[in-house]
């Protein structure tokens, strides 16, 4: 790293730091909290300019008792906070275990606290005043790097590259601070062509610490960025392992971790599972102005590490074995995780279409949730909406927010056969959206990203084609189930996990909530329900477990 320019006047963000300064990013202990902290804590006085970790690296608290830290962004040295006395160094991927963003640098005449992750977990749990600081201090750190796009993280590429899409989208559902830069866009891209070696053409990924990495898989990205691994080693244990992160698994983790039980939970995409994907659900009890998707899994994320569940994603469960003291959970890295109990929350997934050219399409044009990032590229144009269920509908009503007109294709002769009514009133009536019933699509067209999509009008028996910026597939349901088939696990028909006595499978100590489970209500807030109560079980089963043979590896 080059020298990095220290400020003579340490005022940035004393009066002008970013949020406000009332913002609960910048928060003020008290007495007791600052009692609590040196309790635990080591004083560093580093020397002037002494990098004190770098991008990728695990890191500490460190709260700056006087002098300040440097945030800085290696690949031009920029500097992009200031951390004064007074102010503490840390975000929310820290309390999680995972890396810095952004190497830190000491000014002149520092002195830290530094209080170690383990050390403040602890603490937080027999804290109510620090956690509820902290905790609100972190998260609204993580939204302001992801607002300011200030992580370190450059996502390059072209507009209708799928591949840069496939990373924007597990970047904003697993609330990752990024910046795009476009080739379309010559000044910034010549701009970041001056700190490194980009591709002529594809996605390219720039991390915090000058690696390019090409058109990466979510995995390798997540690993490159230290954000995939939380205090997993091989063999690790636990009381429960909770197989996806969606409303229902999340659920259990709260409830799980908050009467004292070690609990892992691992997913496979991102934090809320299919339900992180909704831009707007009205219908939650106590969410009058309605709540997004991602808001919904940040909070209940932030709940559970609260608590102290170790989350894992993203990852996938490959297989699954009795053994004497509960069951051995391989993942697809070849990791193994002890646990004396294992809930599968693994949810469902919108079924493909087996259409011509529609794989070719998807993530250009075709898509399977509705965000800003689709938003913004449907924006003023036609799209086409396919399926009746809430989702559907929710996705429908933001995105007449942004498109010309949305239609809305189902099957069924009345959206109020599957969708709840509140939805359906409002798509009927809204201007710039049309329903059409007995719907179904025929054909994509398209050859680098979607022109049109045909439907047949089952109704008037006639194709009906029309020029659409995008296709936005909201149908069936697929368990996600697949890891189980050869488990000894009852499933039904379609894939679902057959339950019994609530949420108890075939297997004694393995239980199943939420929409993977046979006949549960898919809804959000049932998933939430069956994810708290099934904690119950998970402790009438470990007061009185049996303790079976091993049996063989099921993947």
């Amino acid at each position: 790293m080059s020298e990095i320019p220290v400020p003579d006047e340490r005022t940035l963000y004393s009066s002008q730091r970013p949020g406000g300064a009332d913002s609960p990013a910048w928060p003020v202990f008290s007495a007791h909290a600052l009692e609590m902290l040196r309790s635990v804590g080591e004083v560093l006085r580093p020397q002037p300019g002494e990098q004190l970790w770098d991008a990728g690296d695990p890191y500490d608290l460190n709260l700056v008792l006087s002098g300040g830290v440097l945030l800085v962004d290696r690949r031009d040295d920029r500097v992009v906070f200031v951390v004064e006395a007074g102010d503490f160094v840390g975000e929310l991927g820290m309390l999680m275990g995972q890396r810095a963003f952004l190497p830190g640098v000491a000014m002149a005449g520092t002195e830290l606290l530094r209080v170690r992750v383990a050390d403040l977990r602890r603490l937080v749990e027999i804290s109510g005043e620090l956690s509820d600081v902290l905790l609100s201090a972190l998260d609204a750190r993580r939204g302001l790097l992801t607002r300011l796009g200030e992580g370190g993280l450059v996502l390059a590429g072209d507009d209708d590259d799928r591949d840069l899409h496939r990373l924007q989208d597990f970047a904003e559902r697993n609330q990752l601070p990024y910046r795009t830069v476009l080739r379309s866009d010559v000044s910034a891209w010549a701009d970041l062509a001056k700190t490194c070696d980009l591709p002529e053409a594809g996605t390219a990924v720039v991390t915090g610490q000058r690696r390019v990495m090409i058109a990466p898989t979510t995995r390798d990205l997540a690993s490159a960025l230290g954000i995939d691994l939380w205090g997993i080693s091989d063999d690790a244990r636990c009381d429960l392992l909770v197989v996806g992160a969606g409303p229902a698994g999340l659920a259990a983790a709260v409830y799980g971790s908050s009467e004292g039980l070690d609990v892992v939970v691992v997913e496979d995409v991102a934090i809320g599972g299919q339900a992180g994907s909704s831009s707007r659900i009205e219908n939650y009890l106590g969410s009058y102005r309605g709540v997004s998707g991602v808001e919904l899994a940040r909070a209940a994320m932030l709940q559970a590490v609260k608590f102290g569940t170790r989350l894992v994603s993203p990852r996938s469960v490959t297989g699954i074995a009795r053994v004497a003291d509960g069951f051995r959970v391989r993942l697809d890295d070849e990791h193994d995780v002890r646990a004396a109990t294992v809930i599968i929350a693994s949810g469902v997934r919108y079924r493909r279409l087996d259409l011509p050219g529609l794989a070719d399409l998807e993530g250009r044009g075709v898509y399977y949730a509705a965000s800003q990032l689709e938003a913004k590229v449907v924006a003023g144009r036609d799209v086409v909406v396919v399926g009746g269920a809430n989702s559907a509908g929710q996705a429908a009503l933001f995105l007449a927010r942004h498109a010309a007109r949305v239609h809305v294709l189902i099957r069924r002769d009345d959206l109020r056969e599957t969708m709840s009514n509140y939805l359906a009133q409002r798509l009927t009536h809204h201007e710039r959206v049309t329903v059409h019933p007995r719907s179904q699509v025929r054909a994509v067209h398209g050859t680098s990203r979607l022109d049109a999509v045909t439907w047949h009008d089952h109704h008037l028996d006639q194709d009906v084609r029309l020029d659409a910026a995008g296709l936005f597939l909201m149908i069936g349901a697929e368990p996600g189930t697949s890891w189980l088939h050869d488990a000894g696990v009852d499933l039904d028909d379609k894939g679902f996990v057959v339950t019994h006595d609530g949420f108890a499978t075939s297997v004694p100590g393995l239980f199943a909530v939420g929409d993977v489970r046979a006949g549960s209500v898919k809804r959000v807030a049932s998933a939430v329900g069956e994810g708290s109560v099934v904690i119950s079980a998970i402790h009438s089963h470990l007061a009185d477990r049996q303790r079976p043979e091993e049996q063989p590896w099921t993947s």
